[in-house]
């Protein structure tokens, strides 16, 4: 119940709400328990060969259900009295109608508050969620399966959205039902109510033991649907590949393993959540049956109970049985929703690993340096960069070069804190990064990837991406600056052109000049160009080569490159080889030492 009540705090004001569906709830059970109530003195009264002779006298006032019930009784048997019974037939039937209409307004009054409740609670957790997850650092979301995420926010926020509303509805208003028909019952025949709590821990027994297993079931199901919805987020997105390497059948076997599997799941779920509603109704009919043998022979015994009170009594115990249904299936909705939920904090309760210290220092501006000094990293004690010292000067331009996975692109990822150093640290202006505010140092740094990141959105909104007051004409001058100005105006609708997904309508030339332009709107005084022409055609290459120097004046610079020809002019280059600095020094320096850099500048030539 305390993942329960964490999901219910979701909703805002909620004691108040709670109040008013309670409120709501009690009236309209006790306008339900008010007309079935009227049987019995309608019987009583109505069809009793003595009434009409003498009215009973009116009962003494107090705060009790007998009260209400002799109350009942004298007035009924008064109206029999002075207007006789077809008139006193009617003011019953009007009280049943009255009963029957307020009973379910309050009904509609509790079901609104639930839904109100339920939709802010799926907004609030939504939000959350997504709140947290984009505070998490880069390294977890390269071991996240990123369909399972998508899964968190859709399949287990809607399991979470139908246990609120059965929970609402069943497992918090039923157990009011129940209790206000048991408290009637027990005033009816304390002997008779008692006998039947005797049978009802075995019928809950059984039904508790399937909401044991429908638990593990539930959390089964759900780490399979986000397999499922991951399998589907890679295959669309590496569709090219796939028809390329004629591996359809094999992605097929993969997503029928995974629905298989999902399918035997729910199947097993399906199974307990159906048994336990016909079963618990079919043990309900059980006992009222075994009630109406033993209240039967309490009848004909002349043992108290009067043929009308015991027809009441199994009208309310009848009655009982569908809130009981009601509460089984709200509990097993509230077992899948739970473990969905259970999913959700999993995520919303992580740390992120990335983020201010207490007392963090705002950065107005990069005035002096970059230093890195005895810098170490490893993923997962996997070492990856080993004791760098470098020092960038506020203007210059440092290449990073050297094999695949030597540690350049994470070197460079250290400078925005996308990860922190294991040992040494990263200075800038002579202030470790650690003890920097994140936001504003970020302010400072603009990023070009090989992968452009583009969104499925305008081509003015991707420039003027995080900057929503934007001037136009400070979009089209980046745009100029990025060569991408004439590419832009020839498409159909100009700057407001929709890209499609990802940006697959523009070319990958195309849409590297479009991150470009949203780095040079930015204007950072410190960039990083992480491979940015790497896999671009020659045409292409030469227009955002041309694009990022223009990028590139008056700017601290780190370029990450695998095309030496491109960062000939850099103020100076950092051949990296299995996490160390292996050469450094000027291009002409380098290739005339005869080291690695020489030996990849002869290969690319070759």
């Amino acid at each position: 119940m305390k993942i329960y009540f964490r999901i219910l705090n979701y909703a805002p004001n909620l004691i108040p709400r709670l109040i008013q569906f309670f409120l709501f709830s009690i009236l309209g059970v006790l306008f339900s328990a008010s007309y079935l109530g009227l049987i019995m003195p309608m019987l009583e009264v109505l069809f009793s060969q003595d009434v009409a002779a003498a009215v009973p006298a009116p009962p003494e006032a107090s705060f009790s259900v007998g009260y209400v019930t002799g109350l009942f009784k004298y007035q009924f048997a008064k109206i029999i009295a002075e207007e006789g019974r077809i008139n006193a037939l009617l003011f019953v039937c009007i009280l049943i109608v009255v009963a029957v209409f307020l009973a379910n307004m309050f009904r509609y009054m509790e079901r609104m508050t639930a839904s109100r409740i339920k939709v802010d609670i799926v907004k609030g957790m939504r939000v959350h969620l997504f709140q947290n997850v984009s505070r998490l650092h880069i390294g977890y979301f390269n071991h996240q399966r990123k369909g399972d995420l998508i899964s968190r926010f859709t399949n287990d926020i809607s399991e979470v959205e139908t246990a609120v509303v059965n929970s609402l509805k069943s497992v918090l208003k039923e157990p009011i039902t129940i209790v206000v028909y048991f408290i009637i019952l027990f005033v009816i025949s304390v002997k008779l109510t008692l006998f039947t709590l005797i049978l009802l821990p075995v019928t809950g027994g059984i039904v508790a033991e399937i909401i044991k297993r429908l638990r593990r079931k539930a959390k089964q199901s759900q780490e399979a649907m986000g397999r499922i919805v991951n399998i589907l987020d890679e295959t669309f997105s590496g569709m090219r590949v796939i028809k390329a390497f004629n591996t359809r059948d094999f992605i097929l076997k993969k997503i029928d393993n995974e629905t298989s599997y999902h399918r035997k799941v729910n199947l097993s779920i399906s199974r307990k959540n159906e048994l336990s509603s016909p079963l618990s109704e079919f043990l309900g009919v059980i006992i009222v049956a075994v009630i109406m043998y033993y209240g039967g022979q309490l009848v004909m015994a002349g043992d108290g109970l009067k043929p009308q009170v015991f027809m009441g009594f199994l009208a309310f115990y009848a009655s009982l049985i569908q809130p009981a249904k009601n509460f089984s299936n709200g509990i097993t909705s509230l077992q899948k929703g739970t473990v969905a939920a259970e999913r959700i904090f999993a995520v919303v309760d992580l740390e992120p690993a990335i983020q201010n210290k207490p007392g963090a220092l705002p950065v107005a501006d990069f005035n002096d340096c970059i230093e890195f000094k005895n810098v170490s990293f490893a993923y997962e004690k996997e070492p990856v960069l080993k004791n760098i010292s470098l020092k960038i000067e506020k203007g210059k331009t440092i290449a990073l070069v050297g094999p695949s996975g030597g540690g350049k692109s994470t070197l460079a990822d250290l400078v925005p804190r996308f990860y922190d150093p294991t040992e040494g640290s990263v200075l800038l202006d002579g202030v470790d990064l650690r003890d920097c505010e994140l936001e504003s140092l970020r302010k400072l740094i603009g990023v070009v990837t090989q992968e452009s990141i583009l969104f499925n959105d305008t081509i003015f909104n991707n420039i003027a991406f995080g900057m929503p007051n934007v001037k136009e004409e400070d979009v089209v001058n980046a745009a100029k600056v990025a060569n991408a100005h004439d590419f832009i105006s020839a498409t159909e609708n100009g700057y407001q052109t929709f890209i499609g997904e990802r940006g697959s309508r523009l070319s990958g030339g195309q849409r590297q000049r479009i991150a470009i332009a949203r780095a040079v709107l930015k204007n950072p005084p410190i960039l990083i160009l992480d491979e940015a022409t790497s896999a671009l055609d020659s045409e292409s290459e030469r227009l955002v080569q041309d694009a990022l120097t223009n990028l590139m004046k008056n700017r601290t610079s780190i370029v990450i490159a695998h095309r030496l020809s491109t960062i000939q002019h850099a103020d100076e280059i950092i051949v990296i080889q299995n996490g160390h600095i292996a050469e450094r020094g000027r291009h002409d320096e380098l290739i005339a030492q005869s080291g690695l850099y020489r030996k990849l500048s002869e290969i690319q030539k070759a």
